[in-house]
């Protein structure tokens, strides 16, 4: 199941529910991003032979100050379709607050319902420290401090990120991702622009192959691809995954 929430995280983060406050006013320029507050992206998920196993919602909920700057609030949720509640019940819920100036994150928090099973896993990163302190959680409650690279994001901050790098035909980026107190690295190969067909329309989009290899290099997932389009909201608009529990696919339904 770890599989399916790095790849689902791709795209997908959780409803933080914080106050809205006031931008902090920082010596640094904010860097130029594609999403603003209140950007709200719906998608269909569909696994295996389930054309519907249920929806994610992502949202950059607000702009705050924090950690000395001032951060993103991205939110999303998502959960099982109602047919597949009977016979397995999966809920995940994300966030992160991701640095308006560095685009790194400055904390993220995974909760998730499988089953009767629940987990909140929380990541807070020490920059100066080149550490991040991770707790997990369950019946009990697990810390520890792992080693992180200075470019180290987290796995829902990774796509946001991306979305505001300058993405182009055969350009290739690689950073380090964090979940579940786990470093993983992403590889991501921007293809040729093509069309996709998704619920919310037809679209031109940039196909986007990632390959995700925990530390010992063993891939996690296989023939995983995000389309983000190639407009200037770079919405991602699409992705898919092949797990080992199955095919996995988000497409956008509905942008606002």
């Amino acid at each position: 199941m770890k599989s399916l929430v790095v790849a689902g995280a791709i795209v997908a983060s959780a409803l933080a529910g914080a106050p809205r406050r006031a931008p902090h006013v920082s010596m640094h320029a904010d860097r130029a991003v594609p999403f603003a507050v209140g950007e709200t992206l719906t998608y269909d998920v569909s696994w295996s032979s389930y054309l519907s196993a249920g929806t994610a919602v992502t949202t950059v909920e607000d702009k705050r100050s924090s950690g000395g700057s001032s951060a993103y609030a991205i939110a999303a949720e998502g959960r099982t379709a109602s047919l597949l509640q009977h016979l397995y019940t999966l809920s995940y819920k994300l966030d992160t607050l991701l640095d308006s100036v560095s685009l790194l994150p400055q904390r993220a928090s995974t909760e998730t319902q499988e089953g009767s099973r629940h987990r909140v896993r929380t990541t807070i990163f020490d920059r100066r420290a080149g550490k991040a302190h991770y707790e997990i959680k369950t019946t009990t409650v697990v810390k520890e401090d792992i080693v992180i690279a200075p470019q180290t994001q987290d796995a829902l901050s990774a796509i946001y990120a991306l979305r505001a790098a300058p993405l182009r035909t055969g350009a290739r980026m690689t950073m380090p991702v964090t979940d579940g107190g786990t470093i993983y690295t992403a590889r991501f190969d921007v293809g040729a622009p093509e069309r996709v067909r998704v619920p919310a329309g037809d679209m031109s989009a940039w196909k986007i192959a990632v390959q995700i290899a925990d530390a010992n290099g063993a891939p996690v997932g296989r023939q995983v691809a995000i389309w983000i389009a190639d407009d200037a909201k770079r919405w991602p608009v699409k992705l898919q995954a092949e797990l080992a529990v199955g095919n996995f696919t988000l497409a956008l339904r509905e942008a606002r």
